[in-house]
């Protein structure tokens, strides 16, 4: 799907997703990746929703966000509590939604201004390695 706004020049916007690519201004990316409003797009180490670990959510700490956007993949699923307790003690929200949901909310946040983090989960495709 296209999304198509006015954006900001400099500032990191999806562009566009799909089932297998999210598309930050205009950059296809193919796995998951990590993206704030300024700033480089960086890959994200985990594809597989189950391989999600403590230790990930303690790097986005490191970041300060606002708030963590987690794009599940094409359905919503929730990371247990043990997962995020490091942004939960620093208070950082974390909202998990699906990748299209994920997507258009990171547009909103950023463009009004907010320090907001999204991980976008890229699944492999069913019988993929």
């Amino acid at each position: 799907m296209k999304l198509h706004a006015d954006q900001p020049q400099s500032l990191n916007t999806v562009t566009a997703y799909g089932p297998d690519y999210i598309e930050i201004n205009l950059v296809r990316h193919t796995t998951s990746i990590l993206v704030m409003p300024e700033g480089e797009i960086r890959p994200w180490p985990v594809n597989r929703f189950e391989d999600l670990e403590p230790v990930h959510f303690e790097q986005l700490a490191e970041l300060n966000p606002e708030v963590v956007l987690l794009g599940t993949g094409s359905r919503l699923r929730f990371p247990h509590p043990r997962l995020t307790a490091s942004l939960s003690r620093r208070h950082v929200g974390v909202d998990a939604m699906d990748m299209q949901a994920a997507c258009r909310t990171y547009n909103i946040l950023m463009a009004e201004g907010r320090k907001v983090a999204a991980v976008l989960l890229l699944e492999p495709a069913a019988g993929a390695a």
